[in-house]
């Protein structure tokens, strides 16, 4: 997307193309952090609009996902800072509606060998449990630590797009890491 930066304005065209290519990953960060689908729809479209009409704004000084995940990231505060929010309308956890496979836990498959529908369905279970414990965790430990595995951005895209130090970020990657498997060892036992 670095013919994007410095850009004056972007064709319908380029929208469609990075919403099919950034689209579910906005969207899943918006769900993390606000625990809502409905939400996330709605501010993933403001997002992909702002995306359309401040593309003069993109520099290219970070990598164009980490400008959209900056630009999602305020809508969802200024959301939050919005009536809307304030009046006791901001809605429960919901479940994930799209379609896409979760990656999960299990390490790659021998070759020629393929995995039981029973190892199927406890990798599955696993990873949902796991993405249970992360929703649960506080926004400060949930943020980065989506960032990092959903959204796969580097520590320092991560402190950029956060406001914080990296030294922070790793700080509170560490902690979040350790509260999750905190969390596992307890369902275990």
């Amino acid at each position: 997307m670095q013919d994007l930066a410095h850009a004056a304005a972007m064709s319908e065209e380029q929208l469609r193309q990075i919403m099919g290519f950034y689209g579910n990953d906005v969207w899943h960060y918006i769900y993390y952090l606000t625990k809502s689908a409905d939400i996330a729809d709605d501010l993933a479209q403001e997002v992909f609009i702002k995306c359309f009409y401040r593309i003069g704004t993109y520099r290219g000084s970070s990598s164009f996902k980490a400008w959209l995940f900056t630009i999602a990231r305020n809508t969802v505060f200024s959301y939050r800072k919005s009536r809307f929010f304030r009046s006791g309308f901001w809605g429960g956890v919901q479940a994930i509606r799209n379609n896409e496979p979760v990656r999960n836990s299990w390490p790659d498959e021998l070759p020629g060998t393929a995995r039981s529908a029973e190892m199927e369905y406890l990798g599955n279970r696993r990873t949902d449990e796991i993405w249970s414990i992360i929703m649960q965790l506080p926004d400060k430990f949930r943020e980065v630590l989506v960032l990092d595995l959903k959204a796969e951005l580097s520590i320092q895209e991560i402190a950029g797009l956060t406001g914080l130090s990296p030294g922070t970020v790793k700080s509170r990657l560490h902690r979040a890491r350790h509260k999750v498997q905190e969390k596992l060892r307890g369902m275990e036992s």
